[in-house]
């Protein structure tokens, strides 16, 4: 009984000394990361990228937040394919964020641009065809705030 008190002993202190974090612990830059405001344009594209923004970044409504994200949106569509009658196909849909993290106590902001391609198919119903736009538009914002998260917990982890 002896020996298995020894060998947890030396198997915890060997595991404390080698640098390990348990998998569900919160690294150092998840606290901040929690305390970022977002903030983007106003139109339904900006709502969309905010929503996901504050789902990948954890948000945490309680706390004072320590910076401000603020991002813009661009967005672009092409038409790729035609049928016989000269309608599209298919679009390309191209999104172009900037983002600006700004501390709350003052000093550097940083910032970044990320761009997502997606593409989704036209449809002789409107109603189709705006609801695979909508879902092309989600699909990008949902790509740009994982772009923009593994930005900020980068700029954030040389802190």
């Amino acid at each position: 009984m002896r020996v298995v008190a020894v060998f947890a002993v030396l198997t915890a202190l060997a595991v404390s000394a080698c640098g390990f974090t348990p998998m569900y612990a919160e690294p150092a830059t998840g606290s901040a990361m929690r305390r970022i405001a977002v903030t983007t344009q106003d139109d339904r594209l900006g709502y969309r990228l905010r929503e996901q923004l504050e789902d990948a970044l954890a948000w945490d409504r309680s706390a004072t937040p320590l910076y401000r994200l603020t991002a813009t949106v661009q967005q672009s569509r092409r038409s790729l394919g035609r049928r016989i009658d000269d309608t599209a196909t298919r679009y390309e849909l191209t999104v172009k964020a900037t983002w600006t993290l700004i501390p709350a106590a003052g000093g550097t902001p940083l910032s970044g641009t990320e761009t997502v391609t997606t593409t989704y198919a036209s449809d002789d119903q409107p109603y189709a065809a705006i609801a695979a736009q909508q879902d092309g538009e989600e699909r990008a914002a949902s790509e740009l705030a994982r772009l923009i998260r593994l930005d900020v917990m980068q700029a954030l982890s040389g802190q």
